[in-house]
């Protein structure tokens, strides 16, 4: 490599590709990968892997990034192994770049990944008719800009000696890559019908309603998707965290929630917000919600 490696400020010059660099790389790598992962030198270009990216603090660890240097090798000169169901516990798990083959021996799909093994199997599951081999890339870093520059450098090279993309890696493929949309978020409740609207229940009868007919209510400063104050986002985290069904009431919301700050207070005989109702009862605000979180009291709770 014709890049220098910059270690504790200091340029070293890149692993020599003598055999007696080869061997003390080697040492590294389990013996069960020896077969199926290559620990030549890299000739893929230096770029793929920036100085940056190659910043060690000691020389253990700079011993093993010379190894995730010298492991990938281009794409046309990276042996090929068969997935089949003996494969696991076989296939290494580091982070890396692979390619996966049909029986035909096509290039169906390039990927990144922080554990190879866990990937590949999971194709091997999902579609097995084309997974029937793949070629493996130990990259050993998990920093997501060194993956994506080396699955680049395998798709570019496959690009340019084919002139096609691969199946997988096409614009709108479901197959290799299944996009799944985010759940969406409850919405935040409001109370009134409107700040000039008059209502036809009071409003301290309504949040005795709505504290009553639900399991988990929390009344906090903002939204759910944007609470407005650190200890309401703290609230809404700890929900989130424990996976509760539960209602948000903003009562910031001087539209559609006017009035509700001082009558919550006259309602709970609590001063200040947030507030989380459970079944009807007061549990507290952020400072009791969050004791209780760390002592970990709240799956009881939320029974």
């Amino acid at each position: 490599m014709a890049a220098a490696i910059s270690y504790l400020g200091s340029p070293l010059p890149s692993p020599s590709p003598s055999p007696s660099r080869l061997r003390k790389v080697s040492v590294l790598s389990s013996s069960r990968f020896a077969s199926s992962v290559s620990v030549a030198p890299a000739r893929c270009p230096a770029s793929v892997f920036t100085s940056t990216s190659l910043r060690c603090r000691s020389p253990g660890k700079y011993r093993r990034i010379g190894f995730a240097v010298s492991a990938l090798k281009k794409l046309s000169e990276t042996e090929s192994v068969t997935i089949s169901s003996e494969s696991e516990g076989i296939l290494p798990s580091d982070s890396g770049v692979y390619a996966v083959y049909d029986a035909a021996e096509e290039l169906q799909f390039i990927g990144i990944t922080t554990n190879l093994a866990a990937s590949v199997l999971s194709h091997k599951k999902s579609v097995p008719d084309l997974c029937i081999s793949a070629k493996l890339g130990v990259v050993g870093n998990q920093d997501k800009t060194v993956l994506t520059q080396a699955w680049k450098s395998w798709l570019q090279e496959h690009i340019s000696a084919t002139g096609n993309v691969p199946p997988g890696n096409q614009q709108g493929n479901t197959v290799w890559v299944k996009k799944t949309a985010a759940p969406k978020k409850k919405v935040d409740l409001r109370l009134t019908p409107g700040r000039h609207m008059e209502l036809a229940v009071p409003l301290e009868e309504l949040i005795d309603r709505l504290v009553k007919e639900s399991k988990v209510v929390a009344f906090i400063k903002g939204s759910r998707a944007a609470p407005l104050c650190g200890f309401s986002q703290r609230v809404v985290a700890i929900l989130e965290s424990q996976g509760v069904e539960y209602e948000s009431v903003d009562v910031l919301d001087e539209e559609y929630n006017y009035g509700l700050r001082e009558t919550l207070k006259r309602y709970s005989n609590w001063p200040t917000f947030p507030q989380v109702f459970v079944n009807g009862d007061l549990v507290g605000g952020c400072d009791i919600l969050t004791s209780m979180y760390e002592k970990g009291e709240l799956a009881q709770l939320f029974k």
